[in-house]
């Protein structure tokens, strides 16, 4: 294995073969009840897994086949597929793959290559979603899951301030709605503080819509720059109006009120007509006047085949039923978010779940994070020094210079 592979092992010799799953997990076999051949699935544990598990009964009777599922919290998952890279015998068939993980599994051979599996990705699918999809003109995964930033907020302290989703046109009018609440005895904005990921994730739709981003083309470290000042300055003055929470407490104090927004996930939470929250699509804009970019950050779920995989040929037939815009749609009413235009546009959909409308605006105009095999590490140190900056430990100009010569040293390897 590649050097960061080393790497994550040294990182993870604490961690047991049994919580990553390599310990119970069987590969694909024959069954001792009457079954034919069982797939072992390993998956996003929360809705991301719900809409897939609602989904396998069909198939299982279809192809006489048992599919086993092992749901992990985000950590987990990474840890357990790269774990499980290192065996020759794989102990699943069919993985969840968050994008940011691209680069890295593709380099250390973690995923089949779909197209010569035969599966192609068709044209129902928002082709934004697709970009990471590909190892040159190979299709190496499927985006299940249209994870994708909005903006959730609370609707009656919204209007409480003047607004509503319709007027929310950039970030000042963000800090206007959040400081009004605030003085009317309210949370402003809430955001997630529990963990280096989150931190830095839910800030990049912050920091595009100032124009920034934290690589260039030739993914160099650009965190140091007048973009970013300007964003974390803007930031510090948002999360002021409000507290960090995790993100439980996050949905219910944006839905009961006490909170009035933050930056939330489809898969959270699926507000409908009724509901006393909503969430919009961020139009990347800074001010009423400045420059529009896209910046909702793609969280996407994808669906891949482990290379080492023991039962390439079924497992590719489970992915092409779970792809397929029928079963996709059908689990929408489950909170399942396809990143098709078949369900995020079809007018009965709609009628009831009038959000995927904002989904389908945001995952258009999505991007994804950085798909370098560093951004595990890129994330922890940036949003290490983040912390330190909104605790008051360092400057914004101390943290952001810190933090863009620490990343110059780790994407210099």
């Amino acid at each position: 294995m590649k050097k960061l592979f080393a790497s994550f092992l040294a990182l993870t010799t604490a961690v047991s073969l049994t919580a990553c799953g390599g310990g119970d997990s069987q590969t694909a076999q024959s069954g001792d009840d009457g079954q034919g051949e069982t797939l072992n699935l390993i998956l996003r544990a929360g809705t991301y897994a719900d809409v897939i598990k609602e989904c396998l009964p069909a198939f299982e009777e279809e192809h006489n086949v048992k599919c086993e599922v092992q749901e992990l919290s985000e950590s987990d998952l990474y840890s357990g597929i790269a774990l499980d890279a290192i065996n020759a015998d794989g102990s699943y068939d069919l993985c969840m793959v968050d994008g940011s993980w691209m680069a890295e599994f593709t380099e250390n051979g973690v995923l089949a290559n779909l197209s010569e599996l035969g599966y192609s990705l068709d044209d129902d699918i928002i082709p934004a979603t697709t970009s990471i999809c590909y190892v040159d003109d190979d299709v190496y995964l499927a985006p299940y899951y249209g994870n994708v930033t909005v903006m959730m907020f609370n609707k009656a302290n919204v209007e409480a301030a003047g607004y509503d989703a319709s007027s929310i046109e950039s970030l000042d009018d963000i800090l206007e709605i959040c400081q009004k609440a605030q003085a009317d005895g309210k949370k402003g904005f809430i955001y997630r503080g529990d963990g280096q990921n989150n931190l830095v994730v839910d800030f990049l739709p912050i920091l595009l819509s100032y124009g920034g981003w934290v690589v260039d083309e030739n993914n160099q470290p650009t965190v140091n720059t007048e973009e970013f000042k300007n964003a974390m300055n803007y930031y510090l003055e948002l999360i002021a109006t409000g507290e960090a929470q995790v993100k439980d407490d996050l949905i219910a104090s944006i839905d009961t009120g006490a909170g009035t927004m933050g930056v939330g996930w489809p898969g959270w939470y699926t507000p409908t007509a009724d509901s006393t929250a909503d969430y919009i699509a961020l139009k990347g804009t800074a001010t009423d006047s400045s420059e529009a970019y896209n910046a909702n950050v793609y969280g996407i779920w994808t669906i891949g085949i482990p290379a080492n995989s023991q039962n390439k040929e079924l497992a590719t037939e489970l992915l092409t039923y779970l792809m397929d815009p029928a079963v996709q749609k059908s689990t929408v009413a489950s909170g399942g978010v396809p990143c098709r235009y078949s369900s995020l546009q079809d007018p009965e959909i709609l009628k009831t779940y009038p959000q995927y409308e904002v989904v389908c605006q945001a995952l258009e105009s999505g991007v994804y994070r950085p798909v370098i095999a560093e951004w595990t590490q890129f994330y922890t140190t940036l949003g290490t020094e983040m912390d330190n900056i909104i605790n008051g430990v360092k400057t914004v100009d101390q943290g952001l210079a810190d933090a863009q010569s620490q990343l110059e040293e780790l994407m210099a390897g």
